[in-house]
């Protein structure tokens, strides 16, 4: 392995950087597939992209190519249009670059002198825009240089494990009301292994993409006539939410969580009061009644606060916990839209915990008691992720310290893994992430725990001590799922839509062999409806092979069979698709069956 760089105080430098700054001490990086690693590679595998590019397409140009979590990408224009089908010929060019062995060169120079040079490129032009410091270093490999603060690799030659994954759009500069431009993902490794390894990833990942098994189960689509990001749940989908609404329910109630309500619209002046409408605004939706302006609800957390104002609470009934399943909507760009992933109106299965500050230790024990059994009936694998003070935040320094080290120290005491992400807690607190791996290895955020006592102090809430003294709570912020759209595609992507029984949309599908067979089939259908699972009866003049065909594509979980044996015996033919068994059982053994399978669900 080879040095690639230098790890000091939180910064990654490459060795042009260290050599530059004469820099002692600090942590080697090597070229072993580590994430600080990975984050050099890839700033110099999007170079050579776009140098890529700039070779295939000379009238190109460049805004800008940052690493991102799972690679990187680049933000361009070009004359001609640019699709999927042009990926191998870029990535051919890229590997052409590798074997060139070209020297990774860097140099400073003024911000002026950039301009003058760049006088005639509007994307360049638009990235100095946001740049305030006077000198600027520019990276430059072969004929190919851009303005970047890097860091990157000594040589090309070191980077030629990659993959260009999709073409997109994106608005310059993210906004809305700009130009339309291109985007091309990629992905780097420095091992050969770890690339096929992430390609066999992407294969299994389309087969699994929620947005084709959503279409395919019939249960959820998008409109255009009602608008991007607002999901359209059909029946099936509707049922499947209801059912996981209904288990969170039944877990919440179980663990003493009260159930409350909000409404989604507030007066701006709550907004202003939280401090969303200073650090969330271009988050949120506004209107204007009767000269007075209101905000659409981001987050369901002051709702919650004039829950608590509305009466005088006492240290006896704290830890009060409130959840409600909060319809937000939220303002994303239409470029990072993406199924039910990333949607514009979605609803949390949201709750907020009340307390004083000596409970907090248990509040998060209970919370990860939680979490540990909902992720082990879903049947995931989680990581815990302790999220720092962003860039963007309201209360005191001192705030911040004692908060965090409260959440360390619980975890530490509790025995808990944990890493950290400096800088990414909320502008109101710092948090615990909840990062979920699915059945293919990828890791998705979904719940969080974050420890707030700005909002308390904001909205002046207090309880009352022991000594009859006003004492001003602390706020958890907590969330499991995140939010029931973004869960559910992860849950089919993991299941690949064979989801649990309890959940599944239609959890039976009955086939009667003849019309005669149909009373039978209904009489058990009402018995399962009275237990609350749903079922379906086909009834449809097709030949019974063509009728399992459609139940299997369906991914009911039982497909029960039913001909005049069954009739006359008062028995079913089960075919069960999670074991691959078939069996000939009474009624009151299969709907014993569907019982004990009622009894597993239950977080």
């Amino acid at each position: 392995m080879e040095q690639i760089g230098l790890y000091k105080d939180g910064q990654i430098y490459d060795l042009l950087t260290a050599k530059e700054l004469e820099l002692q001490g600090g942590e080697t990086i090597l070229n072993d597939d580590s994430q600080i690693s990975l984050e050099i590679l890839r700033h110099t595998t999007a170079h050579m992209m776009a140098q890529a590019i700039g070779e295939l397409y000379t009238n190109a140009k460049f805004f800008v190519g940052p690493v991102i979590k799972d690679g990187f990408y680049y933000d361009f224009k070009t004359d001609e249009t640019i699709g999927e089908e042009d990926l191998p010929k870029i990535e051919k060019a890229m590997k052409k670059i590798a074997s060139q062995k070209l020297k990774i060169q860097k140099y400073t120079t003024t911000k002026e002198k950039i301009t003058q040079k760049f006088c005639d490129d509007e994307l360049k032009l638009e990235v100095l825009k946001n740049i305030t410091d006077e000198k600027l270093t520019i990276y430059k490999q072969g004929e190919f240089e851009d303005l970047c603060r890097g860091p990157h690799l000594p040589n090309t030659s070191m980077a030629r494990y990659f993959k260009l994954i999709r073409v997109a759009g994106a608005y310059l500069g993210g906004d809305e009301t700009n130009e339309m431009i291109t985007r091309i993902y990629g992905i780097a490794f420095f091992d050969k292994q770890k690339l096929k390894e992430y390609e066999q990833m992407l294969i299994q990942a389309k087969k699994r993409d929620h947005r084709k098994l959503g279409s395919e189960l019939k249960l959820f689509t998008f409109s255009d006539n009602i608008g991007a990001g607002l999901p359209l749940w059909l029946p099936a989908g509707a049922r499947l939410r209801e059912k996981i609404e209904r288990l969170l329910y039944k877990a919440h109630r179980a663990r003493g969580y009260e159930p409350v309500r909000a409404p989604e619209i507030l007066k701006a002046n709550a907004w202003i009061k939280s401090g969303h409408y200073e650090n969330y605004k271009e988050n949120m939706y506004f209107t204007t009644i009767d000269n007075q302006e209101y905000g659409l609800k981001p987050m369901n957390c002051v709702g919650h606060i004039e829950v608590f104002a509305n009466h005088q609470i006492s240290y006896r009934d704290l830890p009060l916990k409130y959840f409600e399943y909060g319809v937000v909507h939220r303002h994303e760009l239409s470029g990072v839209m993406h199924g039910l992933f990333r949607v514009r109106e979605f609803t949390q299965d949201d709750a907020h915990i009340f307390c004083m500050e000596n409970q907090i230790k248990d509040v998060i024990y209970e919370v990860l008691e939680f979490v540990e059994s909902l992720m082990g009936y879903f049947e995931f694998d989680y990581e815990m992720e302790v999220s720092t003070k962003p860039k963007k935040a309201i209360g005191s320094d001192e705030f911040w310290q004692t908060t965090t080290n409260s959440i360390k120290n619980a975890l530490d005491e509790g025995g808990y893994k944990y890493t950290i992400d400096e800088g990414g807690g909320a502008f109101y607190g710092p948090k615990i992430d909840i990062k979920i791996l699915d059945a293919i290895g990828r890791k998705w955020q979904c719940g969080t725990i974050q420890i707030d006592m700005n909002l308390p102090q904001r909205f002046d809430i207090s309880y009352t001590s022991n000594d009859d003294k006003k004492v001003r709570p602390v706020m958890i912020h907590r969330a499991i799922l995140g939010s029931f759209e973004r869960f559910i595609g992860i849950l089919i992507e993991h299941t690949a839509g064979e989801l649990p029984f309890a959940i599944s949309p239609t959890s039976v599908v009955f086939i009667p062999i003849a019309n005669e067979h149909i009373a039978y089939c209904q009489d058990l259908a009402q018995k399962l409806r009275d237990m609350d699972i749903d079922s379906e009866i086909f009834t449809k003049n097709e030949s019974l092979n063509k009728k399992i065909r459609v139940a299997e594509k369906q991914k009911s979980p039982m497909i029960v069979v039913v001909g005049d044996e069954e009739v006359q015996n008062s028995t079913i033919a089960l075919r069960d698709r999670r074991t691959k068994t078939k069996s000939n059982i009474s009624k009151e053994i299969f709907i014993n069956m569907i019982k004990k399978e009622l009894r597993k669900a239950k977080i």
